[in-house]
């Protein structure tokens, strides 16, 4: 008698363990994709900073590009809205789909204004322009590392929490799945690589 309690307790211990260790463990994984989503703030915020700046310098230049950069005006705001909903909820598939239409809108009226500057040769010339393009290229090649470490703790999340027996323990704590920060179809020039002509 005594043998099998000791056999029953023995058992009861080490499921109670495993489920404090499969508990732990998506905790763990849920941790790590917020701190990942936490380095895309940080970039994105200063990519945001980096934008009044361009514009500011763009101005005297480009006064017949009025639209031009209202437009950018306005996509870096809906941007910043698109942030603060995804850093008030990291991982919820709504704030990461408003996140990612925002920053391609953004991303498309920055191409824009880009594109625009090409045809001031003064413009693109001035020290103050090239060095605010140089820093906005180094900011989006930091977000894509920071987007492919996000997306990378979110699947190790997901698939902890999906995969049996852990999937057990996400269901009794409802550990909600997060969502992947996607390019959307207007960047999906991202993916590509550059090509090269000689």
């Amino acid at each position: 008698m005594f043998l099998f309690l000791l056999v029953v307790f023995g058992a009861l211990g080490a499921l109670v363990l495993w489920g404090i260790g499969a508990y732990n463990g998506l905790v763990a994984a849920r941790n790590a994709y917020r701190n990942a989503f936490a380095q895309i703030d940080v970039q994105l915020t200063r990519r945001y900073d980096l934008i009044p700046n361009l514009v500011e310098t763009a101005k005297a230049y480009l006064k017949h590009e009025r639209e031009t950069l209202e437009a950018v005006v306005r996509a870096r705001s809906a941007a910043l809205a698109g942030l603060g909903a995804a850093k008030a909820a990291p991982g919820d598939a709504a704030a990461m789909a408003q996140l990612a239409g925002a920053e391609g809108a953004l991303g498309g009226a920055l191409s824009r204004l880009l594109v625009t500057v090409e045809a001031y040769p003064e413009l693109k010339a001035s020290a103050n322009m090239q060095q605010l393009t140089e820093e906005l290229t180094s900011t989006e090649n930091r977000i894509a590392f920071a987007r492919q470490a996000y997306n990378d703790a979110v699947m190790a999340y997901n698939n902890r929490r999906e995969m049996f027996p852990g999937s057990l323990v996400a269901a009794q704590f409802r550990f909600a799945p997060a969502a992947l920060l996607e390019i959307g179809a207007d960047e999906a020039h991202k993916r590509d690589a550059p090509r090269v002509q000689f």
